[in-house]
């Protein structure tokens, strides 16, 4: 892949000058052996957006090729290059040696075994862990099996688990195709839990599983109001049509009220929480739902159109939205609602009352983007480089709502607290589960908060869980549409970002 000094970024019709050198624009090239590194060099510097803040992405760095060289050749592995240039505030950047893996993640597609899981320390202050479960993907292999919600994994394969640190650790037992949980039962005496097995073990495979992200969808009676519930546990832009559906469904049924429950949304693409916002509301259609900030380099030459995202009255494919109309939503949210779910929060923050339920969220409110190894950035470019599958997924924008607010990189605070409780958690969409009786006890009450017990409330200090171990994570992403570019000179026509 070539380098030029001169960096151009042609943005609609217009070619812009991103950056330059006081050189003269002489190219040069890297060995096929750095290629890579080259790759992942360029893209960061261009996109990412700390990018005026490493040192080590400065332009000047293009200044000498020798230097340039020498430094890329000094990361052979091009993960650690990667990590190299990433900012002390970036908890989220990923790199991937083949970015099919990514691309399934980003559409629902992984091996699993259906077990949705939670992995927690038995109590504070020990590396004993356990594992709790959230909920089982329907039609995976979990399915029908004798394992359900609130049940405690303390095992694989008749090893306890630990977790002293990043690199102490064993759950790596997670990792192959095949293995078995191993059950106990949960007590809880003064504050301090305690296992015991109960002698059920459940046999799983991971098998190819595209989940669909909208689990439950029902309408609840309460009183005179009819509440539409759903649970959606990821944005993706598939099940777009599904979710607008669901809320057809909603508006046929006369739906007054809504509870979303996100509690274990990690998010995905922006373009579906643009389009869930406008099927909670619909009176907002053409107005700002949220904005973009980009680094330095870009944010200057983006049009309107490219910086801002609009409420909308379609769906891409030309389907009307079906919308709602409401003034009120209320959102179930844990620590693992993150980036689109909590976009969804923010930008309807300054429209309509969000009463929030449960727990703070983990506070991600950048959006990044797929980088391949193109002249365009994008996977569809002919010229996508056949010598390797590696990909970036950088954070490249923070996105604030209309408000100018952005800024909860330490979560988003809910007006009713109340945990997830270890030791009830109850049935997902039933009436009498916590946090659903939670948000009806404040729509029957007419707003006012449920008076819960603190006492029933069991902490959970948690390690990780099976959405965090997919590639993609807890990341909120967008995607590039480019028109035709000329490698030679580097030039890239870019729209930012398509929806």
């Amino acid at each position: 892949m070539k380098i030029k000094k001169w960096l151009f970024l042609f943005v609609a019709a217009s070619a812009l000058t991103i950056s330059c050198t006081d050189q003269d624009d002489n190219l040069f090239s890297v060995s096929s052996d750095l290629e890579i590194q080259d790759f992942v060099w360029k893209g960061m510097n261009l996109w990412y957006f700390w990018q005026g803040e490493v040192a080590d992405l400065a332009d000047s760095k293009l200044d000498n090729s020798e230097n340039y060289i020498s430094f890329l050749s000094s990361y052979p592995n091009p993960a650690n290059l990667f990590d190299h240039v990433l900012h002390p505030d970036d908890r989220f950047s990923v790199i991937v040696s083949d970015y099919e893996i990514l691309q399934n993640s980003q559409q629902g597609n992984a091996l699993s075994n259906g077990v949705d899981i939670r992995y927690i320390y038995l109590n504070s202050g020990s590396s004993e862990v356990i594992g709790y479960v959230r909920y089982i993907i329907p039609n995976s292999d979990a399915d029908g099996k004798d394992i359900r919600r609130g049940d405690i994994v303390y095992a694989v394969n008749g090893q306890s688990l630990y977790y002293n640190s990043a690199t102490d650790n064993n759950l790596d037992l997670l990792d192959p195709t095949s293995y078995t949980f191993n059950l106990a039962d949960l007590t809880v005496n003064n504050g301090v839990r305690s296992i015991t097995p109960n002698g059920r073990n459940i046999d799983l495979t991971k098998t190819a599983l595209t989940e669909n992200p909208i689990l439950i969808n029902s309408v609840i009676n309460v009183g005179s109001k009819k509440v539409g519930y759903i649970m959606y546990n990821q944005f993706i832009s598939n099940f777009d049509t599904q979710l607008n559906t669901v809320f057809a469904d909603f508006q046929a049924q006369g739906v007054t009220d809504l509870v979303l429950d996100f509690r274990y949304n990690p998010g995905g693409f922006v373009s579906s929480a643009i389009n869930l916002g406008s099927m909670v509301t619909g009176q907002f259609e053409g107005q700002l739902f949220t904005k973009f900030r980009y680094n330095a380099k870009i944010q200057p030459i983006l049009t309107d159109e490219q910086e801002n995202r609009y409420f909308r009255g379609s769906l891409s494919n030309g389907a009307a939205i079906n919308s709602l109309g409401l003034s009120k939503v209320y959102v179930l949210t844990t620590g693992s609602t993150a980036s689109a779910s909590e976009l969804v929060i923010n930008s309807l923050e300054p429209y309509i009352d969000v009463v929030q339920v449960g727990t703070t969220t983990t506070g991600k409110n950048e959006a990044s983007v797929s980088l391949y190894d193109s002249p365009s950035w994008t996977f569809g470019d002919e010229q996508l480089n056949p010598n390797h599958k590696w990909a970036m997924q950088p954070l490249i924008s923070r996105l604030e709502n209309s408000a100018g607010f952005s800024n909860y990189t330490n979560g988003l605070n809910p007006d009713i607290v109340l945990a997830e409780d270890l030791t009830n958690m109850g049935v997902l969409g039933d009436e009498t589960e916590p946090l659903l009786a939670a948000a009806l006890n404040n729509i029957a009450a007419a707003g006012r908060a449920l008076n819960a017990d603190p006492n029933k409330i069991v902490p959970i200090e948690a390690i990780t869980d099976s959405k965090l171990q997919r590639i993609t994570g807890n990341r909120m992403y967008i995607e590039l549409n480019v028109g035709d570019s000329d490698d030679a000179l580097r030039y890239h026509k870019l729209v930012l970002p398509q929806e």
